[in-house]
């Protein structure tokens, strides 16, 4: 008696939907505050131009708020980035953002100029705009992406995302509504190189909307005291520590490691809801996401959930006491043993090594 094997399930096959041939071009919110410009902005930008290569149409930035001077400058900023054209919107209302006149004065961009993608940063602002935009223009939006793509036979948004608490990766398309918006999280993206010769042609866009019959009021603008707080999206060495480690006392082995190198310390989501270190410092989909130049994850099994935060890292360095921990899969380097003999064993090497260096300068 023999068996067959089951035929493979068939990708079934989406054309190009006629109702929305009239959308085209690509868009990337310029999130900015106060003339301060998001670099996940700049991270959409390099990704976008790759969308629209794909697509053969522009690629475009939008911005809003004000002083015109400012505003305008941040515009010329997109060009150095890849972008072809940028649209922008100034008013008094958009000094400060509010939910309500940013998410008309998108929606009616959209509207008017009817793009066929839109993206977003997925910080604190840019989600709380996707999702009020998203509802307002009845379209779809997937949340915290960490891949984008185009599908060949569809022209559709192909964007990828984890999914049950951060064990699986997802792909969505938005197939029958345009246009197809997508929140990315900062330094899921690569920061693309800017070319400050590159210009492009700005589009202004009148918006009014009386203060009266917006509901939130500014009162006052207090900038985030950052002192003192971890800054792990923009650190160039970060050592991340994992339930591998045991205890919470053996964790002041990350610790040592990480000051000797003048690293940030990073965690997993065990060590962080076990109260070891603060919540600002996990690594992962519930966490930061990271792209240091070089990577050491301490008794770290590098489940998905952390895999998304961390893997666009230049260099992974992965210790481990199992050889089949899922890191090893994508670290670049692994040391399979005790992590605390091995990460005691390092930092005096290190130490030895500056200590060396420091004698020869």
């Amino acid at each position: 008696m023999t068996s067959e094997a089951p035929p493979k399930p068939m990708r079934r096959k989406v054309a190009v939907d006629p109702r929305f041939a009239h959308y085209r071009g690509v868009w990337v919110f310029i999130e900015n505050e106060r003339g301060q410009v998001h670099p996940v902005s700049w991270e959409l930008l390099g990704e976008g131009r790759k969308l629209a290569n794909t697509l053969s149409v522009p690629l475009a930035g939008v911005v809003m708020g004000t002083p015109v001077e400012r505003t305008r400058q941040i515009c010329q900023e997109t060009f150095h980035y890849g972008a072809d054209l940028c649209y922008l919107a100034q008013s008094d209302v958009l000094t400060d953002y509010r939910n309500e006149p940013y998410t008309q004065c998108l929606t009616d961009l959209v509207n008017t100029y009817q793009p066929e993608i839109l993206m977003l940063g997925a910080s604190t602002l840019g989600r709380d705009l996707a999702g009020s935009v998203a509802t307002t223009l009845a379209t779809g939006l997937t949340a915290d992406c960490t891949e984008l793509a185009i599908d060949p036979e569809s022209r559709c948004l192909a964007a990828t995302r984890p999914t049950f608490g951060g064990s699986l990766l997802c792909t969505i398309m938005t197939q029958r509504h345009r246009p197809q918006m997508a929140t990315v999280r900062p330094r899921v993206m690569a920061m693309p190189d800017p070319d400050v010769n590159r210009s492009g042609q700005i589009i202004e866009q009148a918006f009014a909307m009386p203060e009266a019959t917006i509901i939130t009021k500014v009162l006052e603008f207090i900038p985030d005291d950052m002192s003192g707080k971890p800054n792990l999206a923009f650190a160039d060495i970060i050592v991340a520590g994992g339930r591998g480690l045991k205890r919470a006392e053996n964790f002041q082995l990350v610790w040592d490691l990480a000051q000797l190198l003048g690293a940030e310390v990073g965690a997993s989501r065990p060590v962080v809801q076990a109260g070891w270190v603060e919540p600002d410092r996990q690594v992962g989909q519930s966490g930061k996401t990271v792209r240091p130049k070089l990577y050491i994850a301490i008794g770290i099994s590098g489940a998905v959930q952390h895999r998304v935060g961390m893997e666009g890292s230049d260099v992974i360095i992965a210790i481990n006491n199992d050889p089949n921990a899922p890191i090893f899969d994508f670290a670049h380097y692994g040391i399979v043993g005790n992590a605390m003999q091995i990460v005691h064993a390092l930092t005096e090497a290190f130490r030895v090594q500056l200590a060396q260096i420091r004698q020869a300068s």
